[in-house]
Parts: C-alpha cells; sequence; structure tokens
C-alpha cells in the first residue's frame, strides 16, 4: 500500500517490528528458557532504540491531529497500546514467556490497527 511520504518512514518501521513479533512467538513456542531469555533482552533492546521513538513520533506529531480532527476513539485505543507495550516491559525484564507472549500477539495486533486504521485516518488530515 502506497503511503503519503510523511508516514512511509513509520509504516517501514511497522515491518521491523512485526518481525520482532514474530521472534517473540517463535521463542514462546519453543519454551527454551534461553531463546526465551535472549528474546526478551532483543525486544527490551528494540524497544529503547526503535518502538518507543516510533511511538513519541506518533504521540507527539499525529495523534494531536486526529484530537483536533474529533478522532479520538483511534488516539485512545493507540495511546493505550502504547501503554499496554510499556507496562510488559517489566515482565520481559524477568524474562517472563507470558509478558513475552502477550508483547509479541499485542505488538502485532497494534501495527496491523495502525496500518489499517490509524494510517489511513492520518493520511486524510495530512497535506
Amino acid at each position: 500500500m502506497k503511503r503519503t511520504p510523511a508516514l512511509q518512514p513509520l509504516s517501514r518501521e511497522h515491518h521491523t517490528a512485526l518481525t520482532l513479533a514474530k521472534a517473540c512467538e517463535r521463542a514462546v513456542q519453543s519454551s527454551d528458557e534461553e531463546l526465551v531469555g535472549k528474546t526478551c533482552q532483543r525486544v527490551l533492546q528494540a524497544f529503547s532504540d526503535e518502538l518507543e521513538p516510533h511511538f513519541q513520533i506518533e504521540e507527539q506529531s499525529l495523534l494531536p491531529l486526529l484530537r483536533s480532527a474529533g478522532n479520538t476513539p483511534l488516539e485512545q485505543r493507540t495511546l493505550e497500546d502504547h501503554q499496554q507495550l510499556r507496562v510488559l516491559l517489566n515482565g520481559l525484564q524477568r524474562n517472563d514467556i507470558k509478558a513475552l507472549d502477550s508483547f509479541g500477539r499485542l505488538l502485532t495486533l497494534h501495527v496491523r490497527f495502525e496500518e489499517r486504521e490509524l494510517f489511513p485516518a492520518l493520511e486524510l488530515l495530512l497535506p
């Protein structure tokens, strides 16, 4: 799907996020403690380096556009997803397989939501 230039970098980052979510799924399915631990650490690093900056751009630059247009349900869903993913970091720091599973599943759902609902709504608001 062709994105408006303003959203293209964020949309490309979604591919990386889906790859990370797939790694979470594989680690959980393996039940291998070492792989779970390594994947938890990988997710924590990716969150710090990539996901949190991505969230900050959305929260500071894009969501205000939705709010000003009166589209608060999409804004609220985005903020709730971001907050849930942040909360799961506590479990990842303990190499908790349930937190890893939840993180991977939520990240996949969140990316799909942004690509299918959030970004199309934003494209109507962006020049």
